[in-house]
């Protein structure tokens, strides 16, 4: 049965009020974090690199729209810039989920794409996502920048990541609103470094 009026209006205001909450608590603690990626991505771009994304679920469709900002464009007209989701593929996903194993669909795609120095960002509220893990490092075998967005859970992760944007929250739909708010803010500072305001 449907709560009344009243009970989900309060429920919508709860909900809200957590997300600016969380939000909050990133302004007080993650401002350094957000700005050191930034700067790596860009020193990345500066060098002829590339950015590349890859998470499960809802952090797979946070990869895929956050690199499309960086090819299309985010709000500066302006030239692309190489970005890559390896979420994207359905037939290299289901080959390798099938020849392999799914823990390698994204290890797989990094051994194939990635070269020394280009930005790996790993999604994962849980922190603990064996495939993103296991992407990693093989990263680390290549020579990327390893970014990881997580949430609060950062003791499995911590090991192969050079850099953790750690939303403060065990909560995944607060979590996974602040990678978006989080990754459109590093877009931003990408644009307006390389080709102004």
């Amino acid at each position: 049965m449907i709560k009344n009026n009243f009970k989900l209006r309060q429920d919508i205001v709860d909900q809200i009020k957590d997300s600016i909450n969380v939000k909050n608590k990133i302004i007080d603690t993650r401002l350094d974090n957000i700005i050191e990626v930034s700067k790596e991505i860009i020193k990345a771009y500066k060098s002829g690199k590339k950015v590349i994304w890859f998470g499960n679920g809802g952090s797979a469709a946070d990869a895929q729209h956050l690199s499309c900002e960086l090819v299309s464009k985010f709000l500066i007209e302006r030239d692309a810039i190489p970005s890559i989701a390896l979420t994207t593929n359905t037939s290299i996903l289901t080959a390798v989920g099938n020849d392999y194993d799914f823990l390698k669909i994204f290890e797989r795609q990094i051994e194939a794409l990635a070269e020394k120095g280009d930005i790996l960002v790993g999604i994962t509220t849980s922190g603990t996502s064996k495939n993103i893990i296991k992407g990693f490092n093989k990263g680390k075998k290549i020579g990327t920048v390893n970014v990881a967005f997580t949430g609060k859970n950062i003791s499995k992760i911590k090991k192969y990541a050079d850099y953790i944007i750690d939303i403060p929250s065990y909560h995944t739909p607060r979590i996974q609103e602040a990678h978006i708010l989080v990754g459109h803010i590093i877009c931003d500072i990408i644009e307006k470094t390389l080709f102004g305001e």
